[in-house]
This record gives structure tokens, sequence and C-alpha cells, in this order.
């Protein structure tokens, strides 16, 4: 029997509504304001990612593992690389790592607006 039930993800940002926005583009979805300081997704599907203001806050470094190492990175899958890349990219995501070996490494990495790290990933 588990202990917990999964609830969502949160995530350290300088400015909850702008970054809700650019994941409610990725991935569609409602966004709904708890607070000034607390968004939440709320995705088809039933998954949740919440945006939790964070004062001073600093992008974390990919990749590294030393004092300011990324902590948590997330994984969409898509169907097509090119397309979604273009539609990341514009609405203003950064690439992180484009080197996906000709189409055999399945994923491609990059950071959003406020510099958390995601994976675009295919089959």
């Amino acid at each position: 029997m588990p202990i917990a039930e999964y609830r969502l993800v949160a995530l350290d940002c300088p400015d909850p509504p702008a970054l809700a926005a650019f994941y409610a583009g990725v991935l569609g979805g409602d966004i709904k304001q708890y607070n000034d300081d607390w968004y939440t997704l709320h995705v088809p599907g039933g998954h949740q990612i919440a945006f939790q203001r964070a004062h001073g806050y600093r992008p974390p470094d990919w990749p590294r593992a030393d004092e300011n190492s990324q902590q948590v990175h997330l994984d969409f899958t898509i169907q097509d690389i090119e397309a979604a890349e273009a539609q990341v990219l514009a609405l203003g995501a950064t690439p992180l790592d484009l080197d996906d070996e000709n189409g055999r490494r399945g994923w491609r990495v990059y950071a959003d607006p406020v510099g958390h790290p995601f994976c675009l990933c295919w089959d």
C-alpha cells in the first residue's frame, strides 16, 4: 500500500503567472490562481504543475552537479521535433542541448523562460 498519492510538481520562479502561461502554451490546460505567489496549471489528463514565487530566484546551471545544479527537469513527449521546437522557442524557451545525434538520442533539452530545464522527447 502506498504512503502517498502523487499531486503535482512545483517550480520556483520570479513571476508565477508568466511561467504558468509559458507552460499552458506548451501543454494546454487551465491556469488557476491560489494567491499572488502560487499558480497551478491543470493540464489535460489530470496532471498539475504549480508555480511558486521565489524572491531572489536564480536559475539552475545545466548540466552541472555542483553548487548550482539542476534539481529537477520535465520531460514532454512530442510527435514532431521540428514543429515542437519551433513552438517552444516562439513561446520563449532557450535551447540548451540540441545534439540529438541525428535523431538517435530521442530528446533535445531546452530551458523555460526562467531557466528550468525540460526535454522534448520522442520514441
